[in-house]
């Protein structure tokens, strides 16, 4: 089995606590317009897509006018923006994990469904843009996860193949994602779980396999 070589991490619930802003500024932006998405939605239907993909599925299952779509997500953004700069710092064990792995040579990347401005926003609040050797948005790819192209697409960018890659992901689109790539998984809990130790007995793991 090849070792690994790399190391790629969703962002939102990986590397970033940032599911609950998600939800809370969507919801914000929809309920201008007597809309929201219940926590069971959210939980079983929307959790980890891009939030243009959850307004087509609300026009289709709720009769949100496909019209207001480009104003909601423009709301929406400026709400994920506001917690980002209120709520987003450094976590020591994210950061002494990163610093460890690139010293060890391992090339670590992130793949998001969120929109490029915001990666980079909460990869520099908190402080892990400098370990990356890149970062992949849902504007970076045609079709966002589940379908596995952000993955592939890392995975030809770090040009390695995907049994030398580890992703980092806590929701069923971003696995099935990951999982299609050809990539070995890590299925994340919480944002504690990605500590050093963790990942490198899961490359142990990947590697005896």
């Amino acid at each position: 089995m090849p070792k690994i070589k790399a190391i790629v991490f969703d962002m939102d619930g990986v590397l970033i606590e940032a599911k609950e802003w998600h939800y809370e500024a969507l919801n914000k932006a929809l309920r201008l317009f007597g809309y929201e998405i219940s926590r069971y939605d959210h939980l079983v239907t929307y959790d980890g897509l891009p939030t243009a993909k959850k307004l087509e599925m609300l026009s289709l299952e709720k009769g949100l006018p496909m019209g207001l779509h480009e104003f909601i997500n423009h709301m929406k953004q400026r709400y994920t923006v506001n917690m980002v700069h209120m709520s987003c710092s450094p976590r020591f064990f994210h950061e002494y994990a990163l610093s460890r792995l690139k010293a060890e040579g391992y090339r670590l990347a992130v793949a998001s469904n969120s929109i490029r401005d915001t990666v980079r926003l909460m990869m520099e609040k908190s402080c892990l843009i400098s370990y990356l050797d890149f970062f992949l948005s849902n504007q970076d790819v045609t079709k966002a996860k589940p379908d596995p192209e952000i993955y592939a697409t890392a995975i030809q960018k770090l040009a390695l193949t995907p049994e030398e890659v580890l992703v980092l992901e806590d929701n069923r689109n971003g696995i099935q994602a990951a999982t299609a790539a050809g990539a070995h998984v890590m299925k994340i809990e919480t944002v504690y779980d990605v500590n050093y130790e963790n990942i490198k007995a899961h490359i142990k793991l990947a590697e005896a396999r």
